[in-house]
């Protein structure tokens, strides 16, 4: 495995590839992609949150009383906006206490480098686990940046999920933020176009998603 992936877990489930394979295709319309996104995020946050912490509670079942783990839900979901709001809905599946963030940023349309228009985080996202989510990372600009504001505000415990990875947007991320776990479903290996978007992905996920291409 090479370097720059050694903090990066890349799904390997038919399932998974067969819901990309359907974002990927042009004709997969804007209600079906919405639901894909989200049902892809739910299947990721299994995987991401394995190693969350658990508390030891005591619950009378049926029969008996006995001690039952229940997991630390002090959860901050931070969608970077807008194509991120696509995975919130999957993982607050999963945890429907889960606090959400929100990170606004735009790109030089000419240098490609994010800036930042709007960040914010609930009071006790410093104290808990923040799951940044993206469907694609792709230079890695924004992904990098975002996770750059959020530690700025007092976050530690960061991960980042993303559909759809190239190899540029992995080195960037990691580079920048070797203490954060990336979690992507599917690594496409291929060269980004002129305005940086991965050729062998679904374009822009936020026109997808939105319905507004």
């Amino acid at each position: 495995m090479e370097n720059f992936m050694k903090n990066v877990t890349v799904f390997n489930h038919p399932l998974i590839a067969h819901k990309i394979t359907h974002l990927c295709d042009v004709s997969t319309g804007t209600k079906e992609f919405r639901e894909i996104v989200s049902e892809l995020a739910m299947l990721m946050g299994y995987e991401a949150f394995r190693d969350l912490p658990t508390t030891q509670v005591e619950i009378q079942a049926p029969l008996s009383k006995f001690m039952s783990p229940v997991v630390n839900e002090n959860i901050t979901i931070v969608p970077i906006l807008r194509a991120g709001l696509g995975m919130v809905e999957g993982l607050v599946a999963l945890f429907p206490k889960a606090r959400i963030g929100h990170i606004g940023l735009y790109r030089d349309e000419e240098t490609l480098e994010p800036h930042e228009y709007y960040c914010k985080l609930p009071k006790e996202a410093p104290d808990g686990q923040v799951i940044v989510v993206d469907p694609a990372l792709a230079t890695g600009g924004s992904a990098a940046a975002a996770i750059d504001f959020i530690k700025q505000r007092g976050c530690k415990n960061i991960k980042l999920l993303s559909l759809i990875a190239a190899p540029e947007g992995i080195r960037r991320v990691t580079q920048a933020h070797p203490d954060v776990k990336i979690f992507v479903a599917h690594y496409a290996d291929a060269p980004l176009n002129e305005k940086g978007y991965i050729v062998t992905a679904f374009g822009d996920a936020g026109d997808r998603i939105f319905g507004t291409k």
